[in-house]
């Protein structure tokens, strides 16, 4: 895991830094007012306010350090200099799922950018490995955990 590449788009980029900043700026300061509140209450062993205050300021400075590290092995996908010949990271993608008998498009992405109500699936997904490298008109048997399905692809954005 210490050689892992964390694929993003320019997009997925700037979310992940406006996340951090929120975290460092707004969430972190405000727990610890929360926090500060909280002894206030009193004997601390029995204050559920400051356990709750603590609980989350643990999740934000894990949340803080997840993102540190990945802003450390994060490689950009430039959507500019995309082939739309054969599919890659970055890549959009209408097939053909033959067991729905429907087009769909799917934008391959890298792992931390997946949001299946936007069509964008992990470029480590059974799909997005399936259709990474393949070219327009492939058909392609996709090995799902709900069993194989067969899609052709129609076009490479």
């Amino acid at each position: 895991m210490a050689d892992e590449i964390i694929y993003l788009t320019q997009e997925g980029l700037d979310a992940l830094k406006q996340r951090y900043a929120y975290l460092v700026n707004e969430a972190r300061p405000e727990v610890s007012e929360k926090i500060k509140v909280a002894r206030g209450f009193g004997d601390l062993s029995e204050n559920a306010e400051y356990d709750a205050a603590k609980n989350e300021q643990a999740e934000i400075e894990q949340e803080i350090k997840e993102i540190n590290e990945k802003l450390t092995k994060v490689q950009i996908i430039d959507t500019e200099k995309l082939s739309k010949k054969k599919v890659g990271i970055g890549s959009t993608v209408v097939i053909y799922d033959y067991d729905f008998e429907e087009e769909c498009e799917y934008k391959i992405v890298g792992a931390s950018e997946v949001n299946l109500e936007e069509g964008k699936i992990s470029n480590e997904s059974p799909l997005g490995i399936a259709l990474i490298g393949r070219k327009k008109n492939e058909e392609i048997d996709v090995n799902t955990p709900g069993g194989v399905i067969k899609v052709k692809i129609l076009k490479i954005k």
